[in-house]
């Protein structure tokens, strides 16, 4: 799930371990300033006053947070971790208190859980009350239900999973959602095209629908019409994309969006395809696909029966080959 991906995650960046959170290297810093609510350390002294109320036996705040920044140190960060986990640590040195046992839910506006072989949507996430961003890409998610999803949520990427259904998804949608990325996914049109409204999705500025199986071009757009804030939109490597007016039909179509497949839409392409959403007949449901072979390599290279010599009795070998495209 989600939320054990997320514990894991958290105990392989030592945020309870030396230099991090509490200890007998800070212990004078956070022991006599507790908070008046349930015992909890507070915030300490000012970071000015920090450096005077260093004992012989600890170390300073600066001293700690040089062991987490210095690539030689052995408690140093790899150097492709996330700006996230740095920043974790980093807190977990100057207040550890934030990021000890549930009071970490109220330090996340942004999540970042990718690749770790995420099944699950759980709803332990509900526990982040704060958090706007949450990124789920490249895990095994085929199924995610809204009811599990923060309602503070403003971006959702599940690029590169195996969902095939967004039923779930819009049953109780976060109202405030501003992208939705599910590139890469198993969707199918047309009966996945109905969940891709603004009954759903009223805020929805940015959608990826890249790489999944929509073949319906009239039917998507007639949903996403209704998308009145949409501007951003990626159809890239769908079938329907082979379509020959897919690019002008859509921009005649959608005319507020601003960018379609990573390509900026000017007035000039505006103008060009002008009236085009009004001639569905110049939409066909066949496609013309061109494929070229550069290079095959493990076949007998025929130049070398050229050099047996003349008038010998060398048998004749014929190769013959079958290349088969499969769509």
């Amino acid at each position: 799930s989600v939320l054990a991906a997320f514990w894991d995650h958290l105990r392989r960046l030592g945020l309870q371990d030396f230099p991090c959170g509490l200890g007998s290297w800070n212990k004078s810093r956070f022991n006599a300033h507790r908070s008046p609510r349930r015992g909890q350390p507070g915030l300490g002294p000012k970071p000015a006053r920090q450096e005077e109320a260093v004992l012989l036996d600890e170390e300073s705040p600066g001293a700690l947070m040089e062991l987490l920044s210095d690539r030689h140190s052995p408690w140093a960060l790899p150097p492709d971790c996330s700006p996230q986990d740095q920043h974790l640590r980093e807190m977990a040195v100057l207040a550890p208190e934030l990021v000890h046992g549930s009071n970490i839910f109220q330090v996340f506006r942004s999540l970042r859980i990718t690749g770790k072989g995420v099944e699950e949507v759980d709803k332990g996430l509900l526990q982040f009350q704060q958090l706007e961003e949450l990124i789920l890409s490249a895990n095994q998610i085929s199924r995610i239900t809204s009811a599990n999803l923060p309602r503070t949520l403003k971006v959702l990427e599940l690029c590169c999973n195996a969902v095939g259904d967004l039923q779930d998804l819009c049953t109780q949608p976060p109202p405030e959602l501003q992208h939705l990325g599910l590139g890469y996914n198993r969707l199918c049109g047309p009966l996945q095209d109905k969940y891709l409204t603004a009954d759903f999705w009223p805020n929805l500025v940015s959608l990826d629908l890249s790489f999944n199986n929509f073949t319906d071009l009239l039917g998507l757009v007639s949903q996403l019409s209704s998308l009145q804030k949409l501007r951003i939109l990626v159809l890239q490597g769908n079938p329907l994309a082979l379509i020959p007016t897919y690019r002008g039909f859509l921009v005649d179509s959608l005319p507020k969006l601003s960018i379609l497949d990573d390509i900026h839409v000017g007035p000039d392409e505006r103008r060009q395809f002008h009236g085009l959403a009004r001639q569905p007949e110049l939409m066909r449901s066949e496609a013309r696909v061109v494929v070229s072979v550069g290079e095959i390599k493990g076949v007998p290279d025929p130049r070398t029966l050229q050099q047996l010599e003349v008038g010998s009795e060398a048998p004749v070998i014929t190769y013959s080959y079958c290349v088969t495209y499969e769509f």
